[in-house]
């Protein structure tokens, strides 16, 4: 087939507009046409009221030889690269002791997944409940203030993607087809097959529950296993060589192969694994708020006289501010139509994030406005920047009343340095509810200058920004990891052999897609590493 991009057509075109300019483009007749797939699709807005559909399209055609030769200097027409995901290796008939997965989020279901689909019956160990129950306990949380530190926004199946807007793009290299082998699972266990095409795709977080439920499934239907409320109280390390792991309840599993999927709020893990001597360096991340305004005023800035048509959906925006300070502000997970989440997992501290349903047909749009920190923010051990993230969400927690209310104000009293005392035409959709009052003392002084300072940039970008009515909510601090726990070429910890740190939690992905990635990569590793161990060839 023939791999043709950079098609571009009127966002009202017809399937009929479409096959004509494949036709057009290869100057052939509609008989040599036998077909085409859609490979991505993506919309060119830089021309506000005038947005275009950009298409990458496979096209089966038996001219396909010439067409090459004709088109040998046209970089838009090419062989259609094969994107099918080859396994690594095949588990041999016996083997001492099976791999274990720490974490089934994105990073540990896609490890287990792919283990299980090679034939070496992993065994996922996860901290929290399974999705349904765990959701439940969650939304529990958010209507009624009864939190429970094993079971929420972070920790349960699913991780925490599944109360997120569902992203799945990233903007990682995918030579290995990693990233096509995770899309090709989610269709598999129930994402719309849109997302194998559409720009930025997104999945939904009650869509979310049901998909993570289906691979649980599949893992288990090839062998593998899954345990909930298995909390890992330690790793058993001998001579820096991983042994086995012991559990809460005091049950010992032995395993030579562990797989560290443990997601960037496994505060208490990172506490025993810095104990245990596993080598691990600060890294930076970013600090900051969630900013709501009325969708209608993104899509009309963005889309203009287009703005709500049903093939664009809710429009996004990704902003970027170099201050006067040499601090980044930038827009972080940004949720179309969606909503602002109470996303603590330890008691007395107000953590926010954003989420999305897949409809995202929410009042608001929501967004982390963020500044970026690094380890000479906060120096010393490898924790320091956890132990900040603990600060700060502990003075949220009593700037919003202890109550787990988040602190709030409006822009407006925000840039004026007024605290807020009423809400204006923006309501706030964080539950359990939000406490207006003055930001200013919940985060360093210098995030506050450099966000004072890039919002009225952002307004230059994005006309309304800065609108007066628009809420910010604090604190959001799960960014991304503040730590990284290092790894060899061969995925393994530089002074512990047999752990394979992955994901987020470890400072290796950034998002559902590239956990997934990770996941896979590091599953890689340990059946290559256990085919070695067994004296066989992959």
């Amino acid at each position: 087939m023939l791999r043709l991009t950079e098609v571009k057509l009127p966002l009202d075109h017809t399937e009929a507009d479409l096959q004509a300019a494949i036709l057009k483009k290869l100057c052939l007749g509609s008989e040599d046409l036998r077909g085409y797939t859609v490979f991505k699709r993506s919309y060119d807005a830089r021309k506000r009221g005038a947005v275009a559909f950009v298409y990458s399209l496979d096209v089966e055609t038996p001219k396909q030889a010439q067409l090459l030769k004709r088109f040998k200097h046209d970089p838009h027409v090419v062989p259609t690269p094969d994107t099918t995901y080859r396994y690594v290796a095949k588990a041999p008939p016996r083997l001492e002791t099976r791999p274990i997965v720490i974490g089934n989020g994105p990073c540990g279901m896609f490890a287990g997944l792919l283990l299980a689909q090679m034939g070496f019956c992993p065994l996922i160990l996860e901290r929290g409940k399974a999705v349904h129950e765990r959701s439940i306990d969650t939304f529990g949380f958010w209507s009624k203030r009864k939190f429970d530190p094993e079971s929420n926004a972070q920790f349960g199946e699913g991780g925490a993607g599944t109360f997120s807007d569902g992203k799945l793009y990233s903007r990682i290299k995918d030579a290995n087809r990693q990233g096509r082998k995770v899309l090709t699972e989610l269709v598999n266990a129930g994402a719309a097959p849109e997302i194998l095409y559409i720009n930025k795709p997104h999945i939904g977080t009650y869509r979310l529950v049901k998909i993570v439920e289906n691979m649980r499934c599949t893992i288990e239907s090839l062998g593998g296993e899954i345990r909930f409320q298995s909390r890992v109280e330690t790793i058993d390390i001998h001579d820096r060589q991983v042994r086995g792991v012991v559990l809460a309840n005091g049950d010992y599993i032995r395993s030579d192969h562990v797989i560290l999927a443990i997601g960037h709020s496994a505060r208490d893990t990172f506490e025993m694994l810095h104990q245990q001597g596993v080598y691990i360096e600060p890294k930076p991340f970013s600090i900051g708020f969630r900013v709501e305004h009325p969708q209608a005023l993104i899509d009309e800035c963005r889309l203009g006289s287009q703005a709500g048509h049903p093939m664009l959906g809710a429009a996004d925006y990704q902003l970027v501010h170099h201050c006067s300070n040499g601090r980044s502000v930038y827009s972080f997970c940004m949720c179309p139509g969606g909503q602002v989440v109470a996303a603590t997992s330890e008691r007395g501290r107000v953590v926010t994030n954003g989420m999305s349903q897949y409809e995202r047909s929410g009042k608001n749009a929501n967004s982390g406005i963020v500044v970026g920190i690094t380890p000479a923010d906060y120096p010393g051990s490898p924790l320091a920047g956890m132990e900040l993230q603990r600060e700060l969400e502990a003075r949220a927690f009593e700037l919003g009343g202890g109550t787990y209310e988040a602190p709030g104000q409006l822009v407006g009293d925000f840039l004026a340095q007024v605290p807020s005392t009423q809400f204006g035409s923006v309501k706030p959709s964080y539950r359990p509810g939000v406490r207006l009052g003055d930001l200013s003392s919940s985060l360093p002084e210098y995030a506050i200058a450099a966000i004072r300072e890039a919002i009225p940039a952002f307004d230059q970008q994005l006309n309304g920004f800065a609108m007066p009515d628009a809420v910010l909510t604090g604190v959001e601090t799960r960014t991304s990891s503040p730590l990284c726990i290092k790894r060899g070429d061969d995925c393994q910890s530089l002074n512990t052999k047999g752990l394979y740190p992955a994901g987020e939690g470890a400072g290796y992905a950034g998002g559902i897609l590239s956990a997934g990635v990770d996941g896979i990569k590091v599953a890689e590793a340990v059946a290559l590493c256990l085919l070695e161990t067994a004296g066989c060839k992959p």
